[in-house]
């Protein structure tokens, strides 16, 4: 799935099978990770040192503060295998980290398993780098280690927040799903506790800036992400509960208007889109289905060259990819049209082509059915 966060990462290493990705603002949080630990921490903790070693100890704290962040991540993600979830990748950014699964969890257990895994690794870290303080020989690596080990205890305890999608929220979220055997009222209610608790964040963040109380820029922040997450997961478990048991073949357009391959861009537009209204159409051949052609690759084409470039060299051609069965879950057909950034998928059974099923289908649905 393409989310801001892929959009703007980087992918840098593929772990356990997983690509682990790095976000554009991961570097933000790294500088200022790296400058105020050589400024302020190693200085206090270490001095007399040259400033060069500062700089060192601050890259390499940052460094492996990320790795944490990464291990905890992988954490999630080892457990979610075990009970069959793909995992598409991890992206680190400049809040932390996230796994993106595929699915939900097939049980309460799995869930409550999935979503300790994470603080307890992190607790496990933490343990470790205690365990290197007390063994470390130099002012400036004790100095390392303990600002590791706290970090991550800080770490498993923050993310032990009963909000969704914080890992306390599923944590929560599990506990609700045995209880009301309910995955979409257990998910509701868990990020609505999620939202709550971004407001008093919020809230206590501004009130900390009028007294002078340190970090409340930084807690509106994290504030305000949590808030934006919660309600993208209320949001998403409201469409999963209205699209719940709707098969594709409830929804997809049977009746399909096709385009000929050999028309011109500018007939295709008089005689198609504009007549029609439709964002894109099937292109065909002699009844052969070939692809789809969009507004997208129209307005790609020059005005003044409308009257002579034919559909047959612009359109897309088609991809079995993007393809769904009749007998498919609508919400299978909209994950594979997020994935991969399609409006529209062909609907087929063994005989070919039955119909299409498209994102504003989708939505003029849930639209209509979710009042």
């Amino acid at each position: 799935m393409n989310t801001p966060l892929q959009t703007g990462s980087l992918k840098i290493i593929t772990i356990m099978g997983i690509p682990i990705r790095v976000h554009f603002s991961w570097l933000i949080i790294f500088g200022l990770i790296t400058w105020s630990l050589s400024t302020f921490y190693f200085p206090k903790a270490a001095p007399q040192l040259p400033t060069a070693s500062y700089w060192i100890n601050g890259a390499v704290a940052a460094l492996l503060l990320f790795v944490s962040v990464a291990f905890h991540e992988l954490s999630h993600s080892f457990v979610a295998i075990k009970y069959k979830l793909s995992i598409i990748n991890i992206t680190l950014f400049i809040f932390g980290g996230v796994a993106q699964m595929k699915g939900e969890p097939p049980s309460p257990k799995a869930e409550f398993r999935i979503a300790i895994a994470g603080p307890l690794s992190s607790f496990f870290l933490s343990l470790i780098f205690a365990i290197a303080y007390n063994t470390a020989a130099t002012q400036v690596t004790k100095a390392l280690f303990s600002y590791l080990a706290q970090l991550n205890l800080i770490l498993g305890a923050f993310n032990l927040i009963p909000g969704f999608p914080m890992d306390g929220g599923r944590v929560v979220r599990a506990f609700l799903w045995k209880k009301t055997n309910d995955f979409f009222y257990a998910t509701q209610k868990a990020s609505s506790y999620g939202q709550k608790i971004a407001m008093f964040f919020i809230i206590f963040g501004i009130f900390s800036i009028f007294v002078g109380f340190p970090g409340g820029l930084w807690l509106m922040l994290i504030g305000w992400f949590l808030y934006s997450a919660s309600q993208a997961s209320y949001q998403q478990a409201s469409l999963q509960q209205t699209l719940n048991g709707i098969k594709v073949r409830n929804i997809m357009v049977k009746d399909i208007v096709t385009m000929p391959s050999n028309i011109t861009v500018d007939r295709a537009v008089n005689e198609y889109f504009l007549k029609y209204g439709y964002g894109g159409f099937p292109v065909v051949d002699n009844g052969r289905f070939l692809g789809f052609i969009t507004l997208k690759e129209i307005k790609d084409v020059p005005r003044e060259n409308w009257g002579d470039v034919k559909i047959s060299e612009i359109f897309v051609p088609h991809n079995k990819k993007w393809e769904i069965s009749e007998d498919d879950d609508v919400i299978k057909a909209l994950e594979l049209m997020i994935m991969e950034d399609k409006g529209r998928l062909v609907v087929t059974d063994k005989e070919g082509v039955t119909g299409l099923i498209t994102r504003n289908g989708i939505a003029r649905y849930v639209q209509i059915m979710g009042r």
